[in-house]
């Protein structure tokens, strides 16, 4: 049950700390058919250099990173929030990489992750949020149950990571 995950913001020496974990869940999505900017296969190095570059943005400031944990410390979900913005948006955020291992969907984990990226963004005074999903698939109900304004589809954006095109639909969010 989602009752037993918790989330929260981490800081920069746990983010370093949680690399490993991370790259286990960033490996499980990518591996499930996840568009989130790695091919199959995704080579743990790869993974960990990924996580190592996030942890030295949450270092900068540049980037806010919460984690969906159990109460005995699993990682089981993530999501991030880009605060480093051209200066003339310093209201905007973009949320990036919001992953669920697969063992851990439907149990509402992505939800309370969305809910807690809110937060945050409001902490850091950001009043516009933008993202980017794959049209069609699992997130895109997800972001609009979650008050998410559908912005236009992109066809042939990006690929899956079996090497085949998938659009790209972005939202935005006005908190």
């Amino acid at each position: 049950m989602s009752e037993e995950v918790s989330v929260r913001r981490i800081g920069a020496n746990e983010a370093v700390a949680c690399v490993e974990a991370l790259a286990d869940v960033l490996i499980d999505c990518v591996e499930g058919g996840a568009s989130v900017s790695f091919m199959l296969p995704l080579p743990r190095d790869k993974a960990l250099a990924f996580w190592r570059g996030v942890a030295e943005g949450v270092v900068r400031n540049e980037r806010v990173l919460l984690i969906a944990e159990t109460r005995e410390g699993e990682i089981l979900g993530t999501v991030q929030l880009i605060t480093a913005q051209p200066d003339n948006q310093p209201h905007r955020a973009d949320i990036a990489k919001m992953l669920v291992s697969r063992k851990a969907r439907r149990r509402g984990i992505a939800q309370q992750l969305m809910v807690a990226v809110d937060a945050v963004a409001r902490e850091e005074g950001k009043t516009v949020l933008v993202l980017d999903t794959v049209t069609g698939g699992d997130a895109e109900r997800l972001y609009e149950r979650a008050g998410w304004q559908r912005a236009g589809t992109v066809p042939k954006y990006a690929l899956m990571p079996d090497g085949e095109f998938c659009a790209t639909t972005f939202y935005y969010k006005h908190l």
